[in-house]
């Protein structure tokens, strides 16, 4: 079931329940999403702490999935010193490279990362034995002593937790990222950011702690964090203020002295209320060969040089439309929402969401913006298409496309999606539901 539109981008597959908004349970709604590096592949982590994987369907053309196998990952728990509820909704998962048979992903909610495998499992009976065909032995003597066999009778996936990473975060993770070396991994929470060896749970090493002595000056946090694709000792993080640091681990055993800052200075004259709101990063990407970084921020895209800190290469507006209702915004909480944004895997492309359930992809100069939407109107193929030109939407017959912003549902919105590694194929989370779209 393929919905094509001109712009060679198609809907390719939905899963999930595909009612009216008003009836979905909270526990359904996707929370994350996230490729294997082979493209073959496919996790999901929604708030009710399930994990779903989906496996290429390579007997169907084109990139289509089915589903592979679902765990239950987290349980909702409490803490008691605390007196708080930890919710069971998954924060983010990233899949281990494959070394054999089996798959490893890292899973985690708001405290404690897990280490998953997942396998192919024969389950197996006993076929016979020396009272399999119900006789009874003569005299209560047995003839012939058969030994019992063992015959396969069927093959399930499997998911059990190898590792439990816990009792290491005192505020909640936000990023998990594993080093390119294989062996380690980073966790990040709102103050610090965590080192950890993937085959010791009860050990970790601090390696970033913004938490101030009082905490009454604290001034940022920390949003997200990623480790460079390549070099295993560089890793970024972003912060509330619209900063990305890069740090090198070489340098010190405690990277609080950044080696880059990715900053671009405001214009006094646009400083308002809102303006530390909005310029809050939800999240930062490298490309695949570690050269650019990708940030998002409420109303804007960065892609940022790593040889360049202080502006951007590019900046894209994405919600300029919503600059005068930033009052309202604010009231509804939708100021708050954390929008993910990626790179393609050949890095000339970058991919972010928004309302209404659409979401963009822009080449990396950002000179076209093609915007679908991941809703019921995927099956009858409605799309958008626009050329940007400095910040107007153009159609196909170039006049303006002004967006009707009392129009925008603001309960639709794509904030998590995942672009294939290898070709044009992205996962797109809409509330409860998993869209696939194709380039062709």
């Amino acid at each position: 079931m393929a919905a094509e539109t001109d712009n060679g981008w198609k809907f390719a597959q939905c899963f999930g329940d595909k009612g009216e908004v008003e009836d979905i349970t909270e526990a359904d709604i996707i929370s994350t999403v996230e490729f294997d590096h082979t493209g073959d592949y496919l996790a999901t982590g929604d708030k009710g702490g399930r994990v779903v994987l989906f496996e290429r369907n390579d007997g169907k053309k084109g990139c289509e999935y089915k589903f592979y196998t679902e765990f239950q990952s987290h349980e909702p728990e409490f803490d008691y010193l605390k007196s708080l509820e930890i919710e069971e909704k998954i924060n983010k998962i990233k899949w281990c490279k494959r070394q054999n048979a089996a798959h490893f992903l890292l899973s985690t909610n708001d405290k404690t990362v897990k280490l998953w495998k997942v396998f192919e499992k024969s389950l197996k009976v006993v076929a016979e034995n020396n009272l399999s065909d119900g006789s009874r032995p003569q005299n209560g003597k047995i003839q012939h002593l058969r030994l019992p066999k063992l015959t396969h009778h069927d093959t399930i996936i499997a998911a059990v937790p190898r590792k439990v990473y816990a009792n290491a975060h005192a505020y909640h993770i936000n990023s998990i990222s594993i080093n390119s070396d294989g062996e380690t991994y980073i966790s990040a929470d709102d103050l610090r950011i965590n080192l950890w060896n993937l085959n010791i749970s009860d050990q970790s090493f601090n390696i970033v702690d913004i938490k101030p002595i009082n905490m009454e000056e604290l001034t940022e946090v920390i949003t997200a964090a990623e480790f460079h694709p390549i070099h295993c000792n560089l890793f970024m993080y972003s912060s509330s203020k619209g900063t990305i640091k890069l740090s090198d681990m070489r340098a010190a055993a405690l990277c609080d002295k950044h080696a880059k800052l990715f900053e671009e200075q405001e214009d006094p004259a646009n400083k308002s209320f809102f303006s530390e709101i909005i310029s809050s990063i939800s999240d930062v990407k490298f490309s695949k060969d570690g050269r650019y970084i990708l940030s998002r921020d409420y109303l804007t895209l960065k892609i940022w040089d790593i040889s360049m800190e202080n502006r951007p290469l590019k900046t894209i507006n994405i919600h300029d439309h919503l600059r005068n209702k930033l009052c309202d915004l604010y009231e509804n909480d939708c100021i708050f929402d954390k929008f993910e944004c990626t790179f393609s895997g050949d890095g000339q492309n970058v991919l972010t969401g928004s309302y209404n359930n659409y979401f963009h992809i822009y080449d990396r100069d950002g000179l076209t913006d093609i915007a679908l939407q991941a809703d019921k109107s995927a099956f009858k193929a409605k799309r958008v298409v626009s050329t940007k030109s400095n910040k107007i939407l153009r159609g196909k017959n170039n006049k303006k496309e002004e967006i009707n912003v009392d129009a925008i549902d603001f309960n639709k919105k794509i904030l998590h999606a995942s672009w294939h590694p290898n070709e044009n194929s992205i996962a797109v989370a809409a509330t409860n539901n998993l869209f696939i779209f194709t380039c062709v």
